[in-house]
Formats: structure tokens, sequence, C-alpha cells
């Protein structure tokens, strides 16, 4: 069985790595193919849940001085409407900002899984202490902290843009009394998307590389003496 759990998560990392891999292709062909939301498109209304309550959503076609689609949502029985007038122009943010985010996270899980599948590839070869281990080990502490600071910055830059997109174009009613967003600024900042977790997690990561080292080090240096 002990053997038998290198050779497995080698499988599933494996797998987890072309997913991945995949998925980045994917994501770069989107943003090659630039998408766009035609001036006829319109849904709904759609049932649903806005806030746990019953709601219904609608895209409606453009219309009038409007070049692109309008999406609506109501809830409690009418009593909160929303509408967001240009809603084609929310596609330009998502391809803009949220796609180079997606885009960071496939190649950071791509990355990630492939020094799994090498790290578990020679943990089955029973070379688990071993420099090359090692650096492995250390390049998925740097991963860590290097994704958690990228991370944190391409996700601040997509709220904020989302953000002040939803807040120029978005009318809120309660009660048929407008409602306006509070002013851009009070968004999610870089410090609260910041995760924290993940750099903590890589930096354990690096100290405990530093450990393995130091003591592949002290076994080469007791080899020597015997």
């Amino acid at each position: 069985m002990s053997r038998l759990l290198p050779k497995l998560f080698g499988w599933v990392f494996t797998f987890l790595a072309v997913l991945c891999g995949i998925s980045v292709i994917a994501v770069i062909a989107v943003m090659i193919a630039h998408p766009s939301l035609p001036a006829d498109a319109h849904f709904g209304p759609l049932k649903g849940d806005l806030l746990g309550q019953p709601a219904q959503f609608s895209l409606h076609a453009a219309s009038g001085e409007r070049s692109e689609p309008a999406f609506s949502a109501s809830a409690f029985n009418g009593t909160l409407t929303m509408t967001i007038e240009k809603t084609g122009g929310m596609i330009a943010v998502l391809e803009r900002y949220g796609l180079p985010l997606a885009l960071s996270k496939m190649l950071f899980l791509t990355a990630l899984f492939e020094v799994l599948r090498r790290l578990f590839r020679n943990v089955g070869r029973g070379d688990s202490f071993t420099p090359q281990s090692v650096r492995l080990v250390q390049i998925i502490g740097f991963l860590l902290i290097g994704f958690s600071i990228v991370a944190g910055l391409a996700g601040s830059l997509f709220a904020s843009a989302a953000y002040d997109y939803f807040a120029q174009h978005t009318q809120i009613a309660v009660s048929g009394t407008p409602v306006r967003l509070p002013a851009a600024g009070s968004h999610p900042s870089f410090s609260l998307m910041f995760s924290k977790p993940m750099l903590f997690s890589g930096l354990l990561v690096l100290a405990l590389s530093e450990v393995f080292r130091q003591g592949l080090a002290l076994q080469r240096e007791n080899d020597l003496t015997v």
C-alpha cells in the first residue's frame, strides 16, 4: 500500500496537470476570439434566488438609443429592482481583467500539479531525500508565494474594474426609490484580496524544504565520515 500511494498520487497529479493545461488553452482561445454580446441578445424572465428570496432575471435586447442589451433583476415581490445598462460592456471588463486572472490561476495550477507529479515520481522511486526532491519542494513554495501576490493584484484590479462599471451603469430601486451604489474606492482593496493563507503556506513549505536540505547535508557528512 505504501508503494501504491506515490504512484496513485502521481497519476492523479498527471491527470490534473493535463486538465489544467487544456483549461489554459481554452482560456487563451477565448481571449483570442474576443467575445462580445450581440445587440439582439435576450433571455427570460427566468426564475431564481436573490438574497435567499425568489427573484426574476431577464436580458433585454437593445432598443431605442441603447446599443447594448440591458440586464434586469427583481426580488422581494418587486420591491427590489436592479437594471444594468450596456451589459455588453461587462463582457469587455471580463475579457480585460477576468480572463487574465483565470489564465494566471490555470497556469499556476498546471505548474503546481506538474511539480507535484515529479515529486511523487521521485518518492515512488525511493528518492525522497535527494537534492532534486528538495528543489521541487522549494519550487512549490515559490509558486505558492508568487501566485498569492499575482492573484491578489489581478483580483484587486478585476474587482475595481467591475465595481466601477456597475457603479456607472447600474440602477437600483427599493420600493420605487432610487438607491445609488457607494462611491468608488469602497470596493475590496489589494490588502483584502491578498491571499494570506497561500502566502503563509508557501513560507511554510520553503521552511520545510530548508529543513530537508539541512538534513540531507548532514546525512552526506555522516556518510563521508563513516
